[in-house]
């Protein structure tokens, strides 16, 4: 506790308007230290406070602690017409929806949004997770790495329609940062000069924040003069978009579908042509990339259809119980609840404005039970989030795609010496791929290190799934590891 002022009989009172505000919301103990304050910091606290915009965050809070616990409709497996699995899928669909693809790139409908809203602080560092290098020998960035498939989607959808040039092709890039992480985002790509991008088909956006509250829904304070916040969670994105107006932005431009993914993997296919062929063939509103789950208690969450005959959604690996996590499809020998949700997700535009309007609507946020930096020390309180795979219940039709992990998946979370999800785990599954790649098109390796431990690397700017390597690759041979690049 703070040393009171010496002459608090002189301290002017709190601004009544905005004192009889917060007691409307029962958040009046955000001025309990208003004595304590300097001028400096009752400023500060008023224009904090002045910030907030009350009625939404009450509601939030009263409709989150209301529906926490309540009992919800019982699960069942995805069916199977639900899903496209890479065994069923033939060659001749997978060139279809490659050339559709491609045309609705070429014609402007995709746009790419990015969920980069965190820090690497798991990965040791304070910078954005893009700015990360897994070691690649490239040393390309995560950003980098999609910037330049973007770059090759392109140049792809370009040669598709025999125009050749790609001048005026642009797929845009919509990028959520948060508070912590958006000036360093900024910098970093303007420093790197959008790794060969156009500056204006990158938009930033953040997503918001919101106040840390006590099991009873009060604010927690974390100094005398302001409120403990946290970022809103990956699915604030959608009311950051409608906030911003990018929704309408997007419109404006004739984005018809917009492929979303979160940062934190290497092997994600940017604007990928053939999942955006298959999304529009099937007509859905939303769908979903999904691997299949590797064991039982793997720490992902899974797709399931929320009660009989209703929408899928995701339950998360925390919220299921053992035995329906280890449950076995007796007809086909696998898990039942088997479709892992990986963060790679394609929506229409219609559907992202009927998403941002229901959640908002709704308000309700997940409750995650944390540590809070307060004004008594680290304080046990509600972190209030949103998840981007809240969407997925207001979808009226929703299609799973079957990916490969080896060729789709490589998650960077936790630093190296963890037992998964590291830079190093993620960079040799890209190099493997790779390598694959090379072999594939005629070309030969060497190696001073056993190659399981390395590989090549092929540049995003020669290919974007191993095609067109055989004029590069054919007869060559290549020292692993090194980066083949033009």
């Amino acid at each position: 506790m703070r040393e009171p002022l010496n002459d608090v009989s002189s301290a002017p009172p709190p601004p009544q308007a905005l004192l009889e505000r917060l007691k409307d919301y029962g958040q009046e103990d955000a001025f309990a230290l208003w004595d304590e304050l300097s001028p400096d910091e009752r400023q500060l606290l008023v224009k904090e406070i002045e910030s907030l915009d009350l009625s939404r965050i009450d509601r939030i809070i009263r409709c989150s602690l209301r529906s926490h616990g309540l009992p919800t409709a019982a699960i069942e497996p995805v069916p199977e017409s639900s899903v496209s699995s890479v065994e069923e899928r033939t060659l001749e669909d997978r060139e279809r929806w490659w050339k559709m693809g491609l045309k609705a790139i070429y014609e402007g409908k995709l746009a790419v949004l990015l969920l980069s809203g965190g820090q690497g602080t798991r990965l040791g560092s304070s910078d954005p997770k893009g700015c990360f290098n897994i070691g690649l020998p490239s040393g390309k960035s995560l950003f980098q790495l999609q910037a330049e498939r973007i770059l090759c989607v392109q140049r792809l959808a370009a040669q598709a329609t025999n125009e050749g040039s790609t001048a005026a092709l642009q797929i845009h890039w919509y990028i959520m940062t948060s508070p912590f992480t958006d000036e360093a985002t900024r910098k970093f790509f303007e420093s790197h000069k959008f790794f060969g991008l156009e500056a204006d088909q990158v938009t930033f956006f953040q997503q918001g924040t919101i106040p840390c509250v006590s099991k009873d829904g009060r604010f927690i304070m974390e100094t005398p003069y302001g409120v403990a916040k946290a970022p809103d969670g990956n699915g604030g994105v959608y009311s950051a978009l409608k906030s911003s107006r990018l929704l309408e932005d997007m419109a404006t431009r004739g984005i018809k579908y917009v492929d979303c993914y979160g940062v934190d993997n290497a092997l994600v296919r940017v604007a990928d042509p053939t999942f955006l062929g298959y999304f529009i063939d099937k007509g859905v509103s939303a769908a979903a990339k999904v691997v299949r789950k590797a064991y039982p208690q793997e720490k992902v969450g899974v797709f399931v259809r929320r009660g009989k005959g209703g929408p899928l959604t995701v339950v998360e690996y925390s919220e299921m119980d053992s035995s329906l996590a280890s449950a076995i499809n007796q007809e086909t020998g696998r898990l039942r609840f088997c479709w892992s949700n990986v963060c790679l997700h394609m929506f229409t535009l219609d559907f992202l404005n009927q998403v941002a309007n229901g959640l908002e609507k709704d308000s309700i946020y997940h409750l995650a039970e944390k540590k809070i930096p307060s004004i008594h020390g680290q304080t046990m309180g509600l972190k209030l989030e949103q998840f981007i795979f809240d969407a997925f219940p207001y979808a009226p039709s929703t299609a799973l795609f079957e990916v490969l992990r080896e060729e789709e998946f490589a998650p960077v979370k936790n630093a190296n010496g963890s037992n998964f999800d590291t830079p190093d785990s993620a960079r040799l599954l890209v190099l493997r791929l790779h390598t694959r790649w090379v072999v594939a098109a005629g070309g030969f390796l060497t190696h001073s290190v056993p190659l399981y431990a390395t590989g090549v690397e092929v540049s995003p700017l020669c290919s974007y799934v191993g095609e067109n390597l055989e004029a590069i690759c054919r007869g060559r041979t290549f020292h692993a590891p090194c980066e083949i690049t033009f």
